[in-house]
């Protein structure tokens, strides 16, 4: 299936009259154009891998890079990792010559380095970049003049310009400088275009979500915009990488403050004695000036619970204090010790202590139908519960066991779904289309519902919150 470039130029960028080089940059554009870039993919998890696959399915020439030998293998092998991509889907890239490395050596023959590495926030909810930083320091001493490098990963404004771009600099041993549109023989581009992966969503194909780019300068724009352009349907130009930056972080922010205010009005209603899903279906039906957003246990994944906290964190650098984003923060970030005090006053109800209750949590992945464990409220939820005396089991379909990571260590298997009734109380917090909701509350003793998964099911054992 062929792609036509189409791109729109969304602000004047200021370097625009400058002249363009037609060394590298031709050379490059010539080959995007006729699929015989080499493209390189750094990071291969829930947005490096399948960016990798659509470079793989319009012709071109793929390696994937990853620090984790045991995925290389895995692909390598013609397996996979990751639910929602099957095996044949990497075969069919193995046939075309798709491959996965650890060797940065071997990026000294790509024209074209994608980056998508994580960029989590640390035990003080400040940036840590020492992914992207890393991965910059690996990247430099393989940098080649003509080189494309574009950076995916979600980070504040500038990153790219005082971060990446630095490294690259001063790692290289030829002397090599970012173009700043005046290219010469020692230039290399430098863009960025952020991750639009949405895990989980069936309703929108990947190449139909616009792809937005910024370059450094007119030529690694036209550049990132051109090699996009052969998988995405539509990309979207920029003036500079750092609006490019501020653009994802927007995008995201705008989901947690909505998110936390319908948050917020979920608990306001249930003290009012008001059903927040009726009010939100009905506010649905206004075909204009809203869009609705959906209240639970907390928030997850590799975005909205990040992101508005790298804004907040550079905004300091101006003087800025950005109250809005913070309180959504706070807000979402509470829901969880809402659920701990939801669980405790129904067991109580039930005549039933929480320390001491067995409770089984349905559902760790941070939302419905993944295999996505990255800021789940599931794991928080389980930490407290324990922390109460709580005697905790879990079940996931999509997680066998849920082990150690940044945030949390818990060491459990996945507990089987054969006798709901020796549980004291079953907590919904994750409402995988997998789970048979009737037979859960016919079943259960008390179930907690987070998730409003029981919708439409009548039973005095059921508490939503």
């Amino acid at each position: 299936m062929n792609h036509m470039l189409e791109s729109e130029q969304i602000s004047e960028n200021p370097m625009s009259s400058q002249p363009v080089s037609t060394t590298h940059f031709t050379e490059l554009k010539n080959k995007i154009e006729q699929r015989q870039a080499r493209v390189a993919i750094i990071g291969l998890g829930y947005v490096g891998l399948p960016l990798a696959l659509l470079y793989s399915e319009q012709g071109f020439p793929v390696t994937g890079f990853d620090i984790d030998r045991r995925k290389v293998a895995t692909l390598n092998g013609g397996g996979s990792y990751i639910f929602r991509i099957t095996e044949p889907e990497i075969q069919r890239a193995r046939g075309q010559g798709f491959s996965a490395t650890s060797d940065y050596a071997q990026l000294e023959h790509m024209d074209a380095v994608i980056i998508c590495v994580p960029t989590p926030l640390d035990e003080y909810h400040e940036p840590d970049l020492s992914y992207i930083s890393g991965t910059a320091e690996s990247i430099a001493p393989h940098l080649r003049a003509g080189h494309l490098i574009i950076l995916e990963s979600t980070t504040y404004p500038g990153t790219t310009e005082e971060v990446l771009v630095p490294i690259l600099e001063k790692g290289n041993t030829g002397g090599l400088k970012a173009s700043r549109g005046g290219e010469d023989e020692k230039s290399f581009f430098v863009a960025f275009s952020p991750e639009r992966e949405d895990p989980g969503n069936q309703s929108v194909a990947r190449r139909d979500i616009p792809k937005v780019v910024g370059g450094l300068d007119p030529q690694a724009s036209e550049l990132a915009g051109a090699l996009y352009g052969r998988i995405f349907n539509r990309t979207v130009r920029v003036s500079t990488p750092a609006a490019a930056e501020m653009t994802k972080l927007l995008e995201n922010i705008y989901r947690c403050v909505n998110i936390a205010l319908v948050n917020e009005l979920k608990l306001l209603s249930l003290r009012m004695g008001i059903d927040i899903w009726e009010v939100i279906d009905a506010a649905s039906t206004k075909p204009f000036g809203f869009q609705p957003f959906y209240p639970g246990p907390g928030l997850g994944g590799h975005c909205i619970p990040v992101d508005p906290f790298y804004l907040s964190w550079k905004a300091k650098e101006w003087d800025f204090h950005t109250r809005f984003i913070e309180l959504a923060g706070e807000i979402n970030s509470n829901m969880p010790y809402h659920v701990l005090d939801s669980v405790a006053r129904a067991l109580n109800q039930h005549r039933k202590a929480l320390n001491g209750s067995k409770v089984l949590v349905l559902g760790v992945a941070y939302k419905k139908d993944i295999d996505d464990l990255r800021e789940s409220p599931a794991l928080t939820i389980i930490e407290l519960l324990q922390k109460e005396g709580a005697q905790v089991s879990y079940h996931d379909p999509y997680f066998p066991q849920v082990g150690r990571g940044r945030k949390y260590d818990l060491q459990m298997k996945c507990a089987p779904l054969d006798n709901f009734a020796q549980y004291d109380c079953v907590v919904i917090v994750t409402d995988h289309s997998d789970y048979d909701y009737e037979r859960i509350v016919r079943e259960s003793k008390l179930v907690v519902d987070t998730r409003n998964a029981t919708r439409g099911l009548q039973s005095p054992k059921i508490v939503r919150c």
